[in-house]
C-alpha cells in the first residue's frame, strides 16, 4: 500500500468519523432545544395565567373594598339617624320637663307674690285701723305669733361683736330709733365701739344742735370719725367737736356756718386729725395758718371750692413742722390759685400721691410744671374742667409714677399725649379721657402695651373707630381690662363687640351708650362676654328680641336701656324672667312701657337696688304699690316725668322701701308739695318739682303724646340728664 493510499484512507476515515459524531451531536442539541423551548412555553403560559389571576383578583378586591366602605357608611348613617332620633326624643322630653319646671317655678313665684302682696295690704289695713283707734287694740293671733317670734329671736342675747356688726349697717337715725324700743335695745345702742364714727349729715334736718352737743360730750373719748356735711349748725355746736381728743377724720364740707374761729377751736382740741374735708366752706388764710401748726400728721386735705384763701395761705403750709405728711390734696374750683401758689404747694407737700384739680379754667401747663418739680411721687391726677391743659402737661408728668389719670372735656389733648404713656407710665391702671375730641385710633394703639390697665374711659371720643379698638385689644392691655366706657363712640360697630368677646376675659363693666351701629349680631356677641355684670345700651337700636337674647347672660346685675324706643313691655318681661339677680335697671324715656314692667320687676327682681323709669308716662300708683311691697332693698328711684303718679306712692315707699336714699320726682304734676316735703325727711337726697314735662319728653301733663312736637333735638335734653351718667366703678370714685 502506497503512502498516498494510506493518506486517502486516513482522511476518509477521519472525515466519516467526524461526520458521524457531528450528526449525532446535532441531533442531541436539536432535541435539547425543543425541550427547553417547550419548558419556556410552559413557564410562559403559567406566568400569563398567574398575572391574569392577579389582575382579576385586584379588581375583585377593589370592588369588595368599595362595597365594604359603602356598607360602613350606610351603617354609620343609620346609626346617626337613630342617634338623632333618640336625641330629639330626649331633648323633647327635657324641653317639656324644663317648661313644666319653669311654669311651676313661675306659678310659685306668682303665688308667693300674691301672698306677699296680700300680707302687705293686710298690714296697711291693720296699720290704718290701729291709727284710728285711740286705745290699744287687742292683739290678733298673728300678732301674738309675731311677738313670740321676736322674743325667741332677741338679738340682745348675741355676742357684743355680732351686735356691733348688725348696728354698723344702720344710719344714725336708725340707731336712735332702735334705742327707743326698750331698755335692752337702748343698752345695745350704747356700746362704745358703735360711736367711733358718727354721721350727722344723714339727720341734719331732724336733730337739733343741743342733741349733737350732748352726744359729742358723752362719747368724746370714743369718737374717731365725724361727718357734718351740709349741716347748718351754730358755731358753738362745731366748737363741741374740739372735745373729741381722739378725732382722726373730720368732714365739714358744705357747712356755710363753719368759720376760721370754729377751725381754731377744733385744731387746738384735736391734734390727731388725719383726714380733713373743708370743701365749700368760708375758711380764709387764718385756717391755712392753723393746719401746719396743729395737724402735724395730716394726710388727707380737701379745699375744694374754698375761694377765700390766697397763695399766701398756701405758703403757710410750710410753716413749723409743715404738712409734709400730706398724701391727698383736693383743690377743685380754687380758681384764685396762681402758678406761685402751686410752687408753694410743691415746697411744703413733697409727698403728695393723689391730686385732684377739677373745675379749674385757670389751670395751665405752667401750674402743673411748677407742682411736679418737687412732687415726683404723684400716682393719681384728676383734671376735669381744665380746658387749657395740653400735651405739655403729659411731658411734665413723665417724672411721676402715674397709675391713674383723668381728663375730661379737653380739646387740646391729642394723640401725642398717649405716646408718652407707653414709655413713661408703664404702671397706668386707670385712664379717663372722656370728651376729648382730639383723640383718634392712634391713641388706642399707643395704649395697647399697658399690661396693668384695668379701667379705660373714652366716652364722647367720637373719632375712635373699630380699627383703633381692634389694635388696642390685640395688645396685652386687653387681658386685665375690667371696665370699658365707649359711650357716644358712634363709629363703633359689631366688629368691636366681637373683638371684645374674644380678647377681654375679665371685662365686668361695658358702656356702649349711643353706639347707633350696634345690631342684633352685636348683642349676641355681648352674651359671650361671660364675666360681664353691667352693660349700658342706652340710645341704641335694641329691640325686644335683642333683650330676649341678652337674658341668656345669667350674670348681669346692671342694665341700662334708656331712650331705646323700640323696647316694649314684652322685652322687659322676658329679660326679667331670666335675670333674677338684677340689681340696677334704667328704662328711662322708653315711653312705650307700662305697668307690666313694674309688675315683672316686683315678681322676679326683688333684689333691685336702683330703678329709673323717668319719662315713662304710663306708670300708675297700683303697680308702684307692688314695687314697694316686694323690693325692700331699693336705694335709688327716679320717677321723673311719671305724670300719673300721686301722693299715694310716697306713702307706699315710706312703708315698704325703708332703705330708699335717693328719690327724683321732677315733673310729677300729681304729687303735691306737702307730700314731697314729708318725704324729704325720709331720704338723704330728693329732687322735686311739679312743673309740666318739657317739650322734648314728647307728652303733656296728662301723659298724652304731643301732636306737633317742636323741632327740638330730643338728645339735647336727654344728654342733660343721662350723658354724664358714665359707668364708673367704685375704684374711680375712691382716690
Amino acid at each position: 500500500m502506497t503512502p498516498e493510499l494510506m493518506i486517502k484512507a486516513c482522511s476518509f476515515y477521519t472525515g466519516h468519523l467526524v461526520k458521524t459524531h457531528f450528526c449525532t451531536w446535532r441531533d442531541i442539541t436539536h432535541k435539547n432545544e425543543n425541550v427547553a423551548l417547550a419548558d419556556k412555553m410552559n413557564r410562559a403560559v403559567t406566568c400569563y395565567d398567574f398575572r391574569l389571576q392577579k389582575s382579576v383578583f385586584h379588581h375583585w378586591h377593589s370592588y369588595m373594598e368599595d362595597q365594604k366602605e359603602k356598607l360602613k357608611n350606610m351603617v354609620l348613617r343609620i346609626q346617626r339617624i337613630i342617634y338623632c332620633h333618640k336625641l330629639t326624643i330626649i331633648l323633647t322630653k327635657w324641653r317639656n320637663k324644663a317648661r313644666c319646671k319653669n311654669k311651676k317655678k313661675e306659678d310659685e313665684l306668682m303665688s308667693k307674690h300674691e301672698l306677699q302682696l296680700k300680707k302687705w295690704r293686710n298690714r296697711l289695713l291693720l296699720k290704718g285701723a290701729s291709727a284710728e283707734k285711740s286705745n290699744f287694740p287687742e292683739q290678733s293671733s298673728s300678732e301674738v305669733c309675731l311677738v313670740d317670734e321676736t322674743l325667741e329671736c332677741d338679738i340682745s342675747q348675741l355676742p357684743e361683736r355680732a351686735i356691733l356688726q348688725i348696728f354698723f349697717y344702720l344710719s344714725l337715725k336708725d340707731v336712735l330709733i332702735c334705742g327707743q324700743v326698750n331698755h335692752a335695745w337702748m343698752l345695745m345702742t350704747q356700746l362704745s365701739s358703735l360711736w367711733n364714727a358718727i354721721d350727722f349729715s344723714t339727720v341734719k334736718h331732724a336733730i337739733p344742735d343741743k342733741y349733737i352737743v350732748s352726744t359729742l360730750q358723752r362719747w368724746h373719748l370714743n369718737v374717731l370719725r365725724l361727718n357734718f356735711r351740709g349741716c347748718l349748725l351754730r358755731p358753738k355746736t362745731f366748737r363741741s367737736a374740739s372735745h373729741c381728743r381722739n378725732l382722726q377724720e373730720l368732714n365739714v364740707s358744705d357747712c356755710p356756718t363753719f368759720t376760721d374761729e370754729s377751725m381754731r377751736h377744733i385744731s387746738e382740741g384735736c391734734p390727731g386729725v388725719l383726714y380733713l374735708n373743708l370743701s365749700n366752706t368760708t375758711i380764709t388764710n387764718r385756717t391755712m395758718r392753723l393746719l401746719p401748726r396743729h395737724f402735724h400728721n395730716l394726710q388727707n386735705l380737701s379745699l375744694a371750692y374754698c375761694r377765700r384763701f390766697t397763695d399766701k395761705g398756701l405758703q403757710y403750709l410750710n410753716l413749723g413742722n409743715g404738712c409734709h405728711k400730706l398724701i391727698y390734696l383736693d383743690l377743685s374750683g380754687c380758681t384764685q390759685i396762681s402758678v406761685q401758689g402751686f410752687r408753694y404747694i410743691a415746697n411744703s407737700c413733697t409727698g403728695i400721691l393723689h391730686l385732684i384739680i377739677n373745675d379749674m379754667p385757670t389751670l395751665t401747663d405752667n401750674c402743673v410744671k411748677a407742682l411736679v418739680e418737687k412732687c415726683s411721687h404723684i400716682t393719681s391726677m384728676i383734671f376735669t374742667g381744665a380746658p387749657h391743659i395740653s400735651d405739655c402737661t403729659f411731658k411734665a408728668l413723665s417724672t411721676c409714677k402715674l397709675r391713674k389719670i383723668r381728663f375730661e372735656g379737653n380739646k387740646r389733648i391729642t394723640d401725642a399725649s398717649f405716646k408718652f404713656m407707653d414709655k413713661n407710665y408703664p404702671d397706668l391702671s386707670h385712664i379717663y379721657m372722656a370728651d376729648c375730641k382730639g383723640i383718634t385710633d392712634s391713641s388706642l394703639r399707643s395704649l395697647s402695651p399697658l399690661k396693668q390697665l384695668t379701667v379705660l374711659n373714652l366716652a364722647n371720643c367720637v373719632r375712635i373707630g373699630d380699627v383703633g379698638l381692634r389694635q388696642f385689644l390685640d395688645g396685652p392691655a386687653s387681658i386685665r381690662i375690667r371696665e370699658l366706657n365707649l359711650s357716644n363712640c358712634v363709629q363703633l360697630s359689631d366688629v368691636s363687640v366681637l373683638k371684645l368677646s374674644e380678647r377681654c376675659p375679665n371685662l365686668n363693666y361695658l358702656s356702649l351708650r349711643n353706639c347707633e351701629h350696634l345690631t342684633a349680631q352685636g348683642i349676641a356677641y355681648i352674651v359671650n362676654i361671660f364675666s360681664l355684670v353691667s352693660i349700658d345700651l342706652s340710645g341704641t337700636d335694641i329691640s325686644n328680641e335683642d333683650l330676649n337674647v341678652l337674658s341668656r347672660h345669667k350674670k348681669l346685675k346692671e342694665l341700662s336701656v334708656s331712650a331705646c324706643y323700640r323696647i316694649t313691655d314684652d322685652g322687659i318681661q322676658a329679660f326679667c324672667k331670666n335675670s333674677l339677680i338684677l340689681e340696677c335697671l334704667d328704662v328711662s324715656y322708653c315711653s312705650q312701657l307700662s305697668d307690666m314692667i313694674i309688675k315683672a320687676l316686683a315678681i322676679y327682681c326683688i333684689n333691685l337696688t336702683s330703678l329709673s323709669i323717668a319719662g315713662c308716662p304710663k306708670i300708675t300708683d297700683s303697680v308702684m304699690e307692688m314695687l314697694s311691697a316686694k323690693c325692700h332693698y331699693l336705694h335709688i328711684l327716679d320717677i321723673s316725668g311719671c305724670v300719673l303718679l300721686t301722693d299715694q306712692i310716697l306713702d307706699d315707699l315710706q312703708i315698704g322701701c325703708k332703705q330708699l336714699r335717693i328719690l327724683r320726682m321732677q315733673y310729677c304734676t300729681n304729687i303735691s308739695k306737702n307730700a314731697a316735703e314729708r318725704m324729704s325727711s325720709k331720704v338723704q337726697q330728693q329732687e322735686y318739682n311739679s312743673n309740666d314735662p318739657p317739650r322734648w319728653f314728647r307728652y303733656d301733663r296728662e301723659g298724652n303724646p304731643l301732636t306737633q312736637p317742636e323741632n327740638i333735638t330730643s338728645s339735647k335734653g336727654h344728654l342733660e340728664l343721662t350723658v354724664e351718667k358714665s359707668t364708673y366703678s367704685s375704684e374711680e370714685e375712691a382716690v
